[in-house]
C-alpha cells in the first residue's frame, strides 16, 4: 500500500471553496452519505461565515484532512446550542475515495474525540452509518463506538431502495 503524508486541521474561512469542492466529489463518489452530487447547498461566501461561526462555538467543529496542499475529507461534530442538548454531539466523516483505505477516518475520528475532551462540553457523541458500510461499522466499533439502534428504513438508495442504519454512539468520560 502506497503511503499519503496528510494535516489534520480545524478549518478555516479560506477553505470554504475547497470543502465545498470536495463535498460536491464525495456526494457523486459514494452511496454512504446522505448527501449527494449536489454536495453541501451553499455558496463560498456562505461556508466562509459559518467557518468563521464555528471558532465561536464551544461545541461545534470543522476539520479537514490535507495531502499535496489540497483539501482531501472533512470531520465534524455538530451540536445544540440549546443548553440541554449541548452536551450530544453528532459526527460526521467524508473522505474521498482515492484516500480510502489509509486509516484517514480512523484518525480524523481520534482527532474529533481529543477536541471534544478538550472541549469539555460534548458528553455523547452520535452518529449512523448504513449497515451496509461495514467498513465504516467496524472501524467505530473499534473506537468503542457502540450500536444503540438498528433504524429500519434509515436511508435509501436514489432507486428508492429502503437500506437499514446503524444509531452508534460514544461516551465521552
Amino acid at each position: 500500500m502506497t503511503e499519503i503524508e496528510f494535516t489534520i486541521r480545524e478549518a478555516i474561512p479560506d477553505d470554504a471553496a475547497d470543502i465545498l469542492e470536495v463535498l460536491r466529489i464525495i456526494g457523486r463518489e459514494t452511496p454512504f452519505l446522505v448527501m449527494d452530487e449536489k454536495g453541501m447547498e451553499m455558496t463560498p461566501d456562505e461556508m466562509s461565515e459559518n467557518l468563521a461561526n464555528l471558532f465561536e462555538s464551544p461545541n461545534n467543529v470543522l476539520m479537514v484532512a490535507i495531502a499535496d496542499g489540497k483539501v482531501i475529507g472533512t470531520a465534524s461534530v455538530k451540536a445544540s446550542a440549546k443548553k440541554r442538548m449541548e452536551h450530544i454531539g453528532e459526527i460526521g466523516i467524508s473522505i474521498l475515495k482515492d484516500y480510502w483505505g489509509f486509516g484517514l477516518g480512523s484518525l480524523m475520528m481520534e482527532e474529533l474525540i481529543l477536541w471534544v475532551q478538550e472541549s469539555g462540553v460534548i458528553r455523547r457523541l452520535e452518529l449512523t452509518v448504513q449497515h451496509r458500510n461495514q467498513r465504516a461499522v467496524h472501524v467505530y466499533e473499534k473506537i468503542g463506538f457502540k450500536t444503540e439502534a438498528i433504524m429500519e428504513r434509515g436511508a435509501k438508495t436514489d432507486d428508492g431502495e429502503f437500506l437499514e442504519v446503524h444509531l452508534m454512539s460514544l461516551m465521552v468520560d
